[in-house]
């Protein structure tokens, strides 16, 4: 039997290697075609750009084109292993636009010998696109990265590690939050990782109505608290007066947790701590904080939500950015703002709670599938997504 690796490597290699390819959108089967194509014809979109650049977005795919671009220092779960291999990752990306939305994708991967020389090559290279779409980044420079491109650049940038996935799991956490019958501002939350993903999460939840004062923060030594001497601008904005230290102290009475960290450092023991009718979002992949065979052992009143596709209720990033900048790109947004992201946020979660299609059912192999415990976000290969998301995106950002 062929190993998952085996496949996985098949898969990317056979008929032809990587999983993404350049075709023409124009026929070019003629001299005449040829003509129009390239020399003489081509030189008058030139003209009509030159004389007014809004004009590429008539004559150029700049309006369906996104730059996925990375410096391969934190690629998924399996850290700094450079530019070069990231580049499966930014070709999935590629497929994922695509797929979903439409929208074709340039990858690239920048080996910059510093963050300002990886802001200038960005920048010089930004023309050819229509929006710039970060990726697996680490932290704390991909802050500084993308706050110097958004200022500079005159198309949306968006770090899918930040707010891609912040805009899913608010989504699926508001239904999860409705379902055990208690509120998004009243909750006490526990998250697991203060990077990019971490922050980006809690400061949406806060834009959503989550209460700051209620959220525990811990990375790999502890609690975020105020007493701590080694904490970066970003993790200062949410250290706090406590007594706890370390990830135990803070999971007990959680009536949330939020992963985005490492596999297995949640253990049964701290799920079985947490308040009655608990939330947990492990979404480190490939493997979770926990398992939720773990998890619903010890907890029989849990929802629970991971990153995989083989369990319930996946917190999966290719449910927002897709759409996102489908509709960032329908309204000719200059950027992508926090009304935009709240506003996919919450067209991804109503979808969860109406009628699924047979079509969802028949691609994931189920018989029915209903709002509740095990259906609190929209499937990826659910349809309607292109219905909804773009235009609430638009609609926010007009």
């Amino acid at each position: 039997m062929t190993t998952l690796k085996q496949q996985a490597l098949d898969y990317h290699e056979f008929p032809k290697p990587g999983k993404i390819s350049v075709e023409s959108s124009k026929p070019c089967a003629t001299a005449d075609d040829l003509s129009l194509a390239y020399t003489p014809g081509v030189a008058e979109p030139v003209r009509a750009i030159a004389e007014d650049p809004a004009n590429a977005y008539r004559y150029t795919n700049k309006g369906n084109l996104v730059a996925v671009i990375t410096d391969g220092t934190a690629i998924l779960g399996l850290g700094n292993l450079g530019p070069l291999a990231s580049k499966p990752v930014m070709e999935g990306k590629g497929i994922l636009f695509k797929r979903f939305a439409g929208i074709d994708v340039f990858d690239i991967e920048i080996d910059a010998p510093s963050t300002a020389a990886f802001i200038e090559t960005v920048v010089n290279i930004s023309p050819t696109f229509g929006g710039i779409n970060l990726e697996d980044i680490a932290a704390p420079h991909c802050f500084e990265i993308e706050a110097a491109l958004k200022a500079r650049l005159d198309i949306p940038v968006f770090h899918d590690d930040q707010h891609g996935t912040a805009i899913v799991m608010c989504a699926g956490l508001l239904n999860a939050l409705e379902v055990q019958g208690k509120q998004v501002a009243e909750v006490k939350l526990t998250c697991l990782g203060a990077g990019a993903a971490g922050l980006a999460c809690m400061r949406l939840l806060i834009a959503m109505g989550g209460n700051k004062a209620n959220m525990t923060l811990v990375d790999s030594k502890g609690v975020i608290h105020s007493g701590r001497s080694d904490l970066n601008a970003h993790k200062q904005e949410f250290a706090k007066e406590t007594e706890m230290r370390t990830l135990a102290d803070a999971m007990v009475d959680a009536d949330v947790f939020i992963g985005v960290s490492g596999p297995n450092l949640v253990t049964g023991e701290m799920i079985k701590s947490m308040a009655a009718n608990p939330i947990a979002f492990a979404m480190a992949n490939p493997d979770p904080e926990i398992s939720p065979a773990e998890a619903h052992a010890v907890r029989d009143d849990l929802i629970m939500a991971t990153g995989r596709s083989d369990y319930p209720n996946q917190v999966n990033n290719v449910l927002g950015f897709p759409y996102i900048f489908k509709g960032t790109f329908d309204a000719r947004a200059k950027s992508i703002t926090q009304p935009m992201m709240i506003a996919a946020a919450k067209a991804i979660a109503q979808l969860a709670k109406e009628p699924v299609p047979d079509e969802v059912l028949k691609a994931y192999n189920l018989t029915e599938l209903s709002f509740g415990r095990e259906y609190i976000i929209p499937k990826p290969f659910d349809p309607r997504l292109i219905d909804r998301v773009p235009p609430a995106v638009a609609a926010a950002a007009m």
